[in-house]
């Protein structure tokens, strides 16, 4: 009898099958033939993969197999990669994909990968060494099919663009065993020959067999070492070669590679166009500077002819006579000048001036004392009458002469406070016009104010 903890249910069972199984086993790919293939409402693919002698179930989920390039079908033999599972509803040991392709194109994907990597690894696509097409192609060698639509677009758009430039088809294979080496010998007579601006290499879309020849490596490397730039247009836009990573310039398609390798037309007559107003300008500014300096050499030849140097010469001579005469009118004004500042030096040195001179200044000495006596006095009697009328101002007749009186006592001091007299005293009045004797009466001090 097992212990408790060792029995399992079928779906602890097979959970444990399928970690075993996912854990175990890494990406995988798996090549068979296509058996029970079914794609329900819900778009999964389901289908068996076997040989002669087992089959593995196989599942692959919508986002998956709607990337798909064929169609599914019985009898298909392919080349898928998925990981192994368990479904555990059922127990079904199942591949799960993410991704399958038609098992010839799988082995000539594999190889194809395997001799990019190695090129690479050389440097042989290494864009440092790629060169610029010319910017200006006047011969150019394509090299394709001559009965294929790709030579019929090249030629299209070469003559729509640029109907001068020289073309030459060197026919060759483009599909085929022997399609590689005569396309390398083509190349590597044509870049040899030293007749083309640029090589083209152009073929149509296809499989990836159909595109084969050009992944060949002979080829790769001759486009490599080959002395003219070379175009690659192999195939559609999502087509890659090694053609196309070994050449200068890879146009997604023939027809862009033709527009690649030349300009167009209307622009050219464009820039012909400017080229010829720009030529029109500077040939106009030339003639007109041209024209100057013809000019300018007459002047000079005319003014170097003997006429005009004679009649130079002469304005030259009357201008000089007529700086000598201002120059000696000049010289005689400054003589007579100082010849009369001589007389007028000698006139006021004369001794009878001098004497004048003299006693008008001893005059001029003897009214300074008598001036300066005369303000002195005037000034000390300003001053006098201001004393005067400040004395007058403070003087206590001044006082009396208002309206006032100075009181004096017998004995004559002034009375400046009731507590001086008392009744029955006699006082003295002085008025403006004379004093008056009184007696007083009585005393009445003023009452002290009031807080």
């Amino acid at each position: 009898m097992p212990e408790q903890n060792s029995i399992l249910t079928p779906a602890q069972l097979n959970t444990l099958a399928r970690d075993l199984l996912e854990s175990a086993f890494p990406l995988v790919w798996v090549e068979g033939e296509l058996g029970n293939v079914t794609r329900p409402a819900s778009g999964h693919l389901y289908f068996n993969l076997k040989d002669a002698r087992a089959q593995v179930r196989c599942a692959m989920f919508k986002p998956k197999s709607q990337w798909l390039k064929f169609a599914p079908r019985e009898g298909l033999k392919v080349l898928a990669r998925g990981r192994l599972t368990l479904y555990e509803a059922r127990g079904d040991y199942q591949l799960v994909l993410d991704h399958m392709e038609e098992a010839g194109e799988g082995a000539l994907r594999r190889a194809y990968e395997a001799l990019k990597a190695r090129l690479e690894a050389e440097g042989l696509f290494d864009p440092a060494r790629k060169r610029p097409l010319p910017a200006w192609v006047r011969r150019v060698a394509v090299i394709t099919s001559p009965t294929g639509a790709a030579v019929r677009d090249v030629l299209s758009v070469l003559s729509r663009r640029c109907p001068l430039l020289d073309v030459e088809i060197l026919p060759s294979l483009v599909q085929g065993d022997t399609a590689a080496p005569q396309i390398t010998s083509l190349l590597q007579r044509a870049g040899a020959s030293g007749r083309y601006d640029a090589i083209l290499l152009a073929r149509g879309g296809g499989s990836l067999e159909d595109l084969w020849a050009f992944n060949d490596e002979r080829l790769a490397r001759a486009i490599a070492d080959s002395p003219v730039p070379v175009v690659s247009a192999v195939g559609h836009e999502t087509d890659f070669t090694l053609a196309d990573f070994a050449a200068d310039v890879r146009a997604p398609t023939p027809s862009v590679a033709a527009e690649l390798l030349v300009p167009d037309r209307r622009d050219l007559l464009a820039r012909i166009g400017s080229l010829h107003g720009r030529l029109h300008g500077t040939q106009g500014h030339r003639l007109r500077q041209a024209m100057q300096r013809a000019d300018r050499a007459a002047l000079r030849l005319q003014a170097q002819s003997p006429r005009n140097r004679l009649r130079l010469l002469g304005q030259r001579q009357e201008a000089l006579r007529r700086r000598l005469e201002t120059r000696w009118r000049e010289q005689l004004q400054q003589h007579h000048a100082r010849v009369r500042h001589a007389g007028a030096v000698l006139r006021a040195h004369h001794p009878q001036r001098q004497l004048a001179r003299l006693r008008e200044r001893l005059q001029r000495l003897r009214a300074r004392p008598q001036a300066a006596i005369a303000r002195v006095l005037q000034r000390d009697a300003l001053k006098l009458r201001a004393l005067a009328r400040s004395l007058e101002a403070c003087s206590p007749l001044a006082t009396v002469a208002r309206g006032y009186s100075i009181v004096t006592t017998a004995e004559g001091a002034l009375v400046h406070s009731t507590a001086q007299v008392a009744a029955g005293d006699r006082v003295q009045a002085r008025l403006r016009d004379g004093s008056v004797v009184l007696s007083v009466q009585s005393v009445r001090p003023d009452p002290p104010p009031q807080p």
